[in-house]
């Protein structure tokens, strides 16, 4: 009984980073709850794309080789102008040998259903808020109040996203998340009947990218500058006609296939001014409660798998709880600021409007690209080829 009572952990959120963290948890000898405000775990958002380290991440709770059978791009891709030209060549085999695995492209709804199925049952209830009630401490566990009333654990893991109701309460002198200004488009559609090549096509002032996916479906997504808060009078599609509709194939065929209310819109935000930690007390930030950063990477959900089995790691059977996280913080703190700082200046390069800097960006681009595949993934070293950290974390005592 002791044995569990101090192995009760809280997950607050069950997006991707919340459901991996409550599987890594679980294989970690923890007694896990998790606790969603929505109503619940129906089918939401669009794509996500997962690189080699979160896949590695992935199999230390299993799940790794189910995601890597879902891996659409086989061939070649790359990144283009919007009147069809390459700017820069790569393919699937090339990214794959220099990172030790595929990256996979699937429905968000996808992943969370595959993490959410390898849970208990009673493991995740929905349709409650939860309010962090005491982050606890050496001496006393954490509380969380829900509807139902408070629970007490020896760990809570904040995975409540960006706008963290949790990060809030513990660091209140935090600025919080500040507006990149710009705005981002996603939809999944069915695939057009003429075929392409995946790509991510960089304009002035504004990016497309058209990916498939396993199921024959498109995720396409697009990025550009607006002032915040803004949604197009005329529809979110008439918006995309507007700023897109002149480009190359697959582009207006993707357009044409969308309806209204498959169009997302969301602002971008981003922890511009990082946290001075990752946690306090027993509880732990994760995901985009601890470091939201533009999507120009495509590692925001990718980072935080790889939080969650960082934690886990460092929370293993016996471990004293403030102790790990502070070395989960340690751990997690310095590789998500420099993801944060380098996901926005490639947001800044990519939505450049000026044309003689488009230009000359162009141009240079082209030019990395003559020297082959190898040197263009470059800017993925130290990233994509991230390993988690294998066998028992040493014990700390308070």
């Amino acid at each position: 009984m002791q044995q569990q009572q101090q192995h009760r952990a809280v997950v607050v959120g069950a997006g991707i980073g919340g459901l991996t963290a409550a599987l890594a948890l679980r294989a970690r000898g923890w007694d896990v709850t998790v606790l969603e405000r929505a109503s619940s775990l129906a089918p939401v958002g669009a794509g996500i794309g997962l690189a080699p380290n979160a896949l590695r991440a992935l199999d230390t709770v299993g799940l790794g080789d189910r995601v890597r059978a879902l891996a659409a791009w086989q061939g070649d891709g790359g990144m283009r102008r919007p009147d069809g030209r390459w700017l820069v060549r790569t393919s699937a085999r090339a990214a794959a040998d220099r990172f030790g695995g595929p990256l996979v492209l699937l429905h968000r709804a996808t992943l969370v259903g595959l993490l959410a199925d390898a849970l208990p049952e009673d493991t995740v209830r929905t349709g409650g808020p939860a309010v962090l009630a005491d982050p606890g401490g050496a001496g006393r566990p954490a509380r969380v109040a829900t509807p139902d009333g408070e629970l007490e654990a020896d760990l809570v893991v904040a995975a409540d996203g960006i706008h963290s109701a949790v990060r809030r309460l513990l660091f209140p002198g935090h600025p919080g998340p500040r507006y990149s200004g710009f705005t981002t488009w996603r939809t999944v559609v069915p695939a057009p009947d003429a075929p392409f090549a995946p790509h991510e096509t960089w304009g002035p002032g504004r990016l497309w990218g058209s990916q498939p996916l396993k199921d024959g479906r498109v995720y396409a997504y697009a990025m550009a500058a607006a002032p915040a808060g803004e949604h197009a009078p005329g529809g979110e599609k008439a918006e995309l006609l507007r700023l897109f509709g002149d480009w190359h194939h697959p582009v207006r065929a993707i357009l044409a296939a969308c309806d209204e209310g498959t169009v997302l819109r969301h602002d971008v935000h981003q922890l511009t001014d990082p946290l001075p930690s990752f946690h306090l007390g027993r509880v732990a930030l994760l995901g985009d409660a601890a470091h939201a950063m533009q999507p120009t990477l495509g590692q925001g959900g990718n980072q935080a798998i790889e939080d969650a089995v960082v934690l886990a790691h460092h929370a293993g059977p016996g471990r004293d709880v403030p102790a790990a996280l502070a070395a989960y913080t340690a751990d997690r703190l310095p590789r998500t600021t420099a993801l944060v700082r380098k996901a926005a200046r490639i947001g800044r390069l990519a939505l450049l409007s000026a044309r003689p800097a488009v230009a000359l960006r162009d141009t240079a681009m082209s030019a990395v690209s003559h020297f082959g595949p190898g040197l263009v993934l470059r800017g993925f070293d130290g990233i994509a080829d991230w390993r988690p950290p294998t066998g028992d974390a040493p014990a700390r005592v308070s």
